[in-house]
């Protein structure tokens, strides 16, 4: 899961060593004009359900075996009364599909309903259903270990309770992140506190470089990949057969507050392991797989493997579609041989961050085998067919995963699909040029729009093709000319609503829950007229952990050309907190930072780190800090104050279904 982040958006001042944010609960919005499915998708969706695979019922039985409680209310609520999870948001997903749904999707879902306390083998349970992600409880004599608490505080803490109820009222002895990504880590304060961890009583464990890892993410790209991650999770979309049904990962994201509790240990190597209070945990380093910094579990006592994200009951993304770097195939199938041949020949329970569980030993070397084989056939097939000179939508187009493998649920694409992994592959080795001279430096979109809609012989020509498209049921022509329509002019009502239309019924027939929720989010925004708003308070969770520099690294990044001109601008900052001195120039609108280094005779700002952000990103006057006796100024302050005048900052709800 992303990191909703508009990066300076969230700096303030206040309450900024807090390390904690507080999220919004997903909004129960109204339905914007949802339709029906037309003939062309029940058809489609009947076809589909022909081809699923047989149902043998392992699956409903894994997810329910070991069920001891749920929560005894509908909803978790935060401390203020607001929802958290909403745990009867998914009751309207029983018996038969609806046509507005693809049958393979209503099932998965159907399967992920299972929720509460599980006990998995003796003194290991698991919390599931509560967020997107899982969180996993191993007893140890005096306490317990906490593996990925989830996104949000409340609902770890929910989870949490019901072990201290149900199972044995012990303290926390040990918190471990598999992997760095936000629903694994950032509801750690439900379980423990900073203080605890300071103070020794409680250990944090992560993989090598987890916390470079999260900070890399979020600063850089958070806004664009907070925009788009609104599409990917159906963020505003409202649960129900025409909307929001899953995440492929899980239900549905959680509400609440956030915190990053800093690892005390860092596991480096495979096999590595480490013993909390007479518990042996043995580690396989994941690293570049699923997460840059990743690692899996086996606990010997259970004979249990717990897997992380590295092989869940869904085809994963080689490139999540919010956006991120694009992940080693390669790797994540030699990873999965690796695991196999550690510990797959006596693991007799299989756990992972989402899902449910496997038991017996041979469904788990079945499960992990034909992971391993979806990643190395996507990736090797891929391979083959570009140095056969096939552009990535040729090779997406027609790539299929072997029989055995289109037979197994956890193979099919709920989350990555084969069609937009094939794609990363491609990306990986060759970039984003397709290698045709014609695609090498086409007109932009909205000048392209308006070609192509001249080249049909105007708009109504345009229109009328389109509408036959989609008549037709033929909705990614109907999709792509509209597009260009509503690109060529946003105000042509007519391509809008043959847009919209277009998403919603591809959305429809997605067995992917992302492509389903790209596509409804699509249909929604052109609907009514423009991107949902989403409402935070408090300051992001990670400000107190990602150094200066990495605040720098943005802001240069959002240096305007056209304000800058030819200004020439030389100051220094020292972070008074952390004792960190950067020379910071800008030339030829270039903004450059460098650590360590001082500008001679150049003006130089002292503050907090939070001060000094606050100034250099405009949000509080340089004179007002200084006065206050925040910030200390030696020099001439007009070039710091000059540099807030040269800067846009990003923001999270520019346009994506319109120019």
């Amino acid at each position: 899961m992303p990191i909703l982040s508009k990066a300076a958006g969230w700096i303030a001042l206040v309450g900024l060593s807090s390390a904690t944010m507080t999220l919004a609960a997903t909004p129960d919005a109204p339905a914007i004009d949802q339709h029906d499915a037309t003939a062309a998708t029940r058809a489609v969706l009947e076809q589909a359900a022909r081809d699923l695979p047989a149902e043998d019922g392992r699956d409903f039985e894994f997810a329910q075996r070991g069920f001891i409680a749920s929560w005894p209310d509908a909803v978790i609520r935060q401390d203020n009364g607001r929802p958290a999870f909403d745990l009867a948001g998914n009751d309207f997903i029983d018996g038969n599909a609806p046509d507005t749904v693809h049958p393979s999707l209503w099932r998965q879902n159907r399967v992920l309903r299972a929720e509460g306390l599980f006990r998995l083998a003796p003194g290991l349970y698991q919390v599931r259903n509560f967020d997107n992600s899982n969180v996993t409880f191993i007893a140890t004599p005096n306490g317990w270990i906490v593996v990925d608490p989830l996104t949000f505080a409340e609902v770890s803490r929910a989870a949490f309770d019901l072990v201290r109820q149900h199972v044995a009222d012990k303290p926390v002895l040990a918190v471990i992140y598999t992997h760095s990504h936000t629903d694994h880590f950032a509801g750690a304060p439900g379980v423990t506190t900073a203080q605890d961890v300071a103070s020794g009583k409680v250990q944090v464990i992560a993989p090598k470089g987890f916390v470079d890892e999260v900070v890399s993410e979020w600063i850089i790209a958070g806004t664009a990949m907070g925009r788009r991650a609104f599409y990917q999770f159906g963020y505003f979309l409202p649960r129900g057969p025409k909307g929001h049904v899953g995440m492929g990962m899980g239900t549905a994201i959680a509400a609440g507050k956030q915190g990053l509790i800093v690892p005390t240990q860092e596991i480096e190597h495979t096999g590595e392991s480490v013993t909390i209070d007479g518990v042996e945990l043995v580690f396989q380093m994941a690293q570049d797989t699923e997460a840059p910094a990743e690692f899996n579990l086996w606990i010997p006592h259970a004979k249990a493997i717990l897997n992380s994200e590295t092989a869940t009951g869904t085809l994963h993304n080689l490139q999540t579609l919010r956006g991120a770097k694009v992940r080693d195939g390669q790797k994540w199938s030699e990873s999965l041989t690796e695991l196999l041949r550690l510990w797959g020949g006596e693991a007799e329970v299989l756990l992972a961050s989402h899902h449910w569980p496997r038991y017996g030993n041979d469904a788990i070397r079945q499960h992990l085998s034909h992971q391993r084989d979806a990643y190395k056939f996507i990736h090797d097939q891929s391979v083959r067919r570009m140095n056969l000179g096939q552009t990535p939508d040729e090779i997406a187009e027609d790539l299929r995963l072997p029989p055995a493998l289109q037979a197994d649920w956890a193979a099919r694409g709920y989350y990555g699909t084969v069609s937009h992994n094939a794609k990363a592959v491609y990306d990986r080795y060759m970039g984003w040029y397709d290698g045709i001279p014609a695609n090498l430096n086409r007109h932009p979109p909205v000048e392209r729009a308006k070609r192509l809609i001249a080249a049909m012989g105007g708009r109504e020509a345009l229109h009328g093709a389109a509408r036959s498209a989609y008549e037709q049921g033929d909705y990614r022509w109907s999709a792509e000319l509209a597009h260009n329509g509503v690109f060529s002019d946003p105000s042509d009502t007519v391509s809008r609503t043959l847009l919209a239309d277009s998403y919603e019924q591809m959305g429809y027939q997605a067995e992917s829950a992302i492509w389903r929720n790209i596509y409804l989010t699509g249909a929604r925004e052109l609907r009514q007229g423009g991107p949902d708003t989403i409402a935070e308070t408090g300051p992001n969770y990670l400000m107190a952990a990602t150094p200066l520099g990495d605040f720098l690294g943005f802001l240069e990044a959002t240096v305007v050309p056209e304000k800058a001109g030819d200004a020439k601008l030389a100051f220094n900052l020292v972070d008074t907190l952390s004792g960190d001195r950067f020379a910071v120039t800008l030339t030829n609108s270039v903004l450059v930072s460098e650590q360590g280094q001082t500008i001679p005779d150049a003006p130089t700002l002292s503050a907090p780190k939070p001060v000094l952000l606050g100034i250099l990103f405009g949000q509080v006057p340089l004179e007002a800090m200084v006065k206050a006796g925040q910030a200390q100024v030696d020099g001439d302050t007009t070039p710091i104050t000059q540099l807030a005048t040269l800067l846009e900052m990003p923001k999270l709800d520019f346009n994506i279904v319109e120019p």
